[in-house]
């Protein structure tokens, strides 16, 4: 397996892990740093014998997703995910949460539904909260019910910078401001 580290970036490091498949980068894993563990040391603590490697589809993923953290808006293909380390209900998730617009969210509990899965939030959030593909499919847009953020993989700060860069509005007591939920009726 090959890696590729985004840096600098004001969120820290993230690193795309990715293979060649039949003569093609593949993405295997987006790691973004955590407040505690850079994407970098979590890359070489879980995968000890990665490649530091690159191709031009890599490279112009790494420019996509340094721009997107910048504040840009940009849309990411699916086409080059690997798909066959997720369940079926997992990649449900996170198909449906690749739609969420940016400028928008949805929560744990409508996303459930719109899956026909009606007591299915926490499931949803176990779903998101393992997201190998973080950025590319943009978890940060899934929220509580109560209007807090919950959780993010890159932690509470950058899921709240990230949602801000798109728009999203706070509450002075830290709930998501939006005049309505994406999947909501």
């Amino acid at each position: 397996m090959n890696i590729k580290i985004i840096k600098p970036t004001s969120f820290g490091p993230v690193a795309i892990l990715w293979s060649q498949v039949d003569g093609s980068p593949k993405i295997c894993r987006i790691l973004i740093s955590k407040p505690e563990l850079s994407a970098e040391d979590q890359a070489f603590s879980i995968y000890p014998h990665l490649q530091v490697s690159s191709s031009k589809k890599i490279e112009a993923l790494a420019m996509d997703i340094k721009r997107f953290l910048e504040g840009e808006d940009v849309s990411f293909s699916l086409d080059d995910l690997m798909w066959e380390q997720c369940t079926p209900f997992q990649k449900s998730v996170l198909l449906a949460e690749h739609h969420i617009p940016r400028g928008s969210v949805s929560t744990y509990q409508l996303i459930a539904r719109h899956l026909g899965v009606e007591k299915g939030a926490r499931a949803v959030g176990n779903a998101l909260a393992n997201n190998p593909f973080p950025i590319i499919v943009p978890c940060h847009r899934a929220i509580r019910s109560d209007g807090t953020i919950g959780g993010f993989q890159g932690g509470h700060d950058m899921k709240k910078a990230l949602l801000e860069k798109e728009g999203i509005s706070f509450h002075h007591k830290g709930r998501v401001m939006v005049p309505k939920f994406h999947y909501g009726k």
